[in-house]
C-alpha cells in the first residue's frame, strides 16, 4: 500500500462532475489498484475514490486515474509532505460473528429466502481479493454474488461492488448481478445499492430458524 500526504486539488469526472479545492489529504494506493482520497476526519469514507480495475499515471504533479468505464480521477499536487509504502501481505479476510456466519449457512440452505428459484453454488466462493458468500445460480440461470451481513451498511455495498467487479472479468461467469442480504438494510446503503445496480433484501433471522415472530397478530 502506498501513502501519500500532500496538498492537493482532486477532479473527477464521470456520471456526474465533482471539484476538492486545494487543501492537505491523504492519498492511499492500493495493492489491488484503488485511488481513494481521504481527509482528516469522517471515519472511513473518503472524499473520492475509484475502484480497480483502473490506470494511475503520474506526471510533473498530476496524477490521473482512469477506469475502462470512462470515468476520471485527477489529482493536482502542490505539495507533498509524505510518500512511503508498506508491504501489508495477503488479508485474511473478516471474521464473521456468530450470528453473521450462522445467517450465511441458514440462507445457503434456503436460498428461496433469497429470491424465488435461487439456488446455491457455493459457499465462500474463492476471489484475489476475498471470499463471496454465496455463489448462486438465479432461476433464469444467471450468475448471482451475495454478500450478508447482519446490519447493511455502505461498507458491505463498497464490499460487494469490488467482488461484482471481479467476478464480472471471469468469461465463464459474466454477466454477475448482485443482491445484499442483511436483518435490516440501513437506508444510505439501499440508496447506494440502487445506484450501483444492486437487489437489497431484508430477511428474518428467526423466522429463517423456524421460530415465531414476538410480533402480535391477529390470525
Amino acid at each position: 500500500m502506498r501513502l501519500v500526504i500532500a496538498r492537493c486539488s482532486v477532479d473527477y469526472a464521470g456520471r456526474l462532475s465533482a471539484h476538492l479545492p486545494m487543501a492537505v489529504r491523504l492519498i492511499m494506493v492500493k495493492a489491488d489498484g484503488c485511488v481513494a482520497v481521504h481527509a482528516d476526519g469522517g471515519a472511513y469514507k473518503p472524499l473520492n475514490w475509484m475502484n480497480a480495475p483502473n490506470r494511475l499515471t503520474e506526471s510533473h504533479g498530476v496524477w490521473s486515474v482512469a477506469n475502462p468505464k470512462g470515468e476520471t480521477l485527477t489529482i493536482t499536487i502542490d505539495e507533498v509532505l509524505s510518500d512511503t509504502a508498506w508491504e501489508m501481505g495477503v488479508d485474511p479476510g473478516l471474521q464473521k460473528d456468530g450470528v453473521e456466519a450462522h445467517l450465511q449457512a441458514l440462507l445457503a440452505a434456503n436460498c428461496d429466502a433469497i429470491e424465488l428459484g435461487m439456488r446455491l453454488v457455493r459457499r465462500e466462493f474463492p476471489t484475489d481479493i476475498g471470499p463471496v458468500d454465496l455463489l448462486c445460480k438465479s432461476a433464469d440461470g444467471a450468475t448471482v454474488a451475495v454478500e450478508i451481513k447482519r446490519r447493511g451498511e455502505i461498507d458491505g455495498v463498497e464490499q460487494l461492488t469490488r467482488y461484482l467487479e471481479f467476478l464480472n472479468r471471469d468469461p465463464m461467469l459474466r454477466p454477475v448481478r448482485g443482491v445484499f442480504v442483511a436483518q435490516q438494510v440501513r437506508p444510505q446503503a439501499r440508496v447506494l445499492a440502487g445506484d450501483r445496480g444492486i437487489v437489497w433484501v431484508e430477511v428474518d433471522y428467526d423466522a429463517l430458524r423456524g421460530l415465531e415472530s414476538r410480533e402480535l397478530r391477529l390470525f
